[in-house]
């Protein structure tokens, strides 16, 4: 199975928070268009990572013939379910310059517990279960 648009596409998210993680340590309230703006692009590129995952890859992986990946893939679909609540609200909450502006440290407190755990996600993903299914 091909996995490289899934690579590309979190390469382009591990880009976007390191962006994010400048812009704001060189300023949330003066950064907060580029901010905003950044996380309604990112949210692009995840929606339509998870939906590509949620109807491409886990179906394949179920419908495949090695057991371990199928299960993995079930396990790595149902964590997946927090962490992409956990962003959607994120974003919803911080894709105007409005709200990124009028309150620096929440969205500084929120961009680190959320775009850690989709970074922590990721990294997993690379490490561990993206080898497996290039390898099977």
């Amino acid at each position: 199975m091909n996995i490289d648009k899934f690579k590309h596409q979190h390469a382009d998210i591990m880009r976007n928070i390191s962006a994010l993680r400048r812009l704001a340590q060189a300023g949330v309230a003066q950064n907060a268009t580029g901010i905003a703006g950044l996380i309604v692009s990112m949210s692009s590129t995840i929606k339509l990572h998870l939906a590509v995952e949620d109807k491409a890859l886990y179906p394949a992986l179920q419908r495949g013939d090695n057991p371990e990946l199928a299960r993995m893939g079930q396990q790595y679909q149902q964590d997946m379910g927090p962490i992409a609540q956990a962003y959607e609200a994120f974003a919803r909450r911080w894709n105007r310059p409005e709200s990124v502006s009028l309150d620096e440290q929440g969205f500084r407190d929120d961009a680190n517990r959320v775009l850690r755990m989709v970074h922590e996600r990721m990294q997993r993903e690379n490490r561990d279960f993206y080898p497996r299914i290039e390898a099977a």
